[in-house]
């Protein structure tokens, strides 16, 4: 089996599935969250949105595995050239793991990729168990893009909730600087869809006109890494840990991590 893969989150099933060796090429985003992967010396191609047909045929892939967000008129171009395509689209972490089991069973892994589930479930059980002890539910504002302000996908909402935390607005769903500040959250997370963690925070938090924020003012405005937190694989696994370690650090402080970074003060007008 010859895989090309268009997203980062399939390139991390496979690897947790022991399956790297049937990656045939990689986007270069693949190789930001799998450094392992840079010692292969795979061929780069663009990602589900822009890979061309023209960068497949030398490949000659068996399969061309996409997973979102990707553009649909990429796919069926790909398709129309020949090339069988996988596109996955999950929502929830049941979605995850169906996911998982499919390219389990693609890579004839099925009993690994049960393995995995099991882990992440367990990791998942552990972190609820202790949060059921937390006195309160913060009220916490996850943001996936800050231009347009975009909410945080839904399986963020279930870590979310998993971690003790109510999760504040639609998942998905655009909303507005002002509509944020009427909620007045207790903690505000942003991950940024290919910023890492380069999120201005102080930045972002003056030219909106968020200093009266509760969140602001205890100093619980973050910036996750948002491979832990945009990529629906088993790295969800540490978003959910960094998550839990923001909105209950009394009981998780002990997960904080170099993955996190809290509003600085001194360095912003805030």
């Amino acid at each position: 089996m010859r895989i090309v893969s268009l997203q980062p989150s399939v390139s991390v099933i496979l690897e947790r599935l022991g399956h790297l060796d049937a990656l045939v090429a990689c986007t270069r985003y693949c190789l930001g969250i799998l450094p392992d992967l840079r010692h292969r010396n795979l061929p780069l191609v663009h990602d589900a949105w822009t890979t061309t047909t023209d960068e497949l045929t030398a490949l000659r892939p068996d399969l061309v595995i996409a997973s979102i967000p990707y553009r649909q008129e990429s796919l069926a171009a790909i398709l129309k050239a020949g090339f069988p395509v996988l596109a996955l689209a999950p929502h929830s972490l049941a979605d995850i793991y169906s996911d998982i089991r499919l390219l389990g069973s693609v890579v004839n892994a099925r009993d690994k990729a049960e393995a995995v589930i099991a882990s992440m479930q367990a990791a998942i059980f552990e972190i609820s168990s202790n949060a059921a002890a937390a006195n309160g539910r913060p009220r916490v504002y996850c943001e996936e893009w800050g231009k347009p302000l975009i909410h945080s996908q839904y399986w963020v909402k279930e870590l979310v909730e998993v971690a003790g935390g109510e999760f504040l607005g639609s998942p998905g769903v655009v909303t507005e600087a002002e509509a944020v500040a009427a909620a007045d959250p207790d903690v505000v997370v942003m991950g940024w869809c290919g910023a890492g963690m380069r999120v201005p925070l102080e930045r972002v938090v003056e030219k909106r006109g968020w200093d009266h924020l509760q969140a602001v003012g205890e100093r619980r405005v973050f910036c996750i890494n948002e491979e832990l937190l945009n990529t629906p694989a088993p790295t969800l696994v540490g978003g959910l840990h960094a998550l839990a370690s923001v909105i209950h650090p009394e009981i998780f402080g002990h997960l904080h991590s170099p993955q996190i970074r809290c509003i600085d003060f001194e360095a912003g007008t805030v």
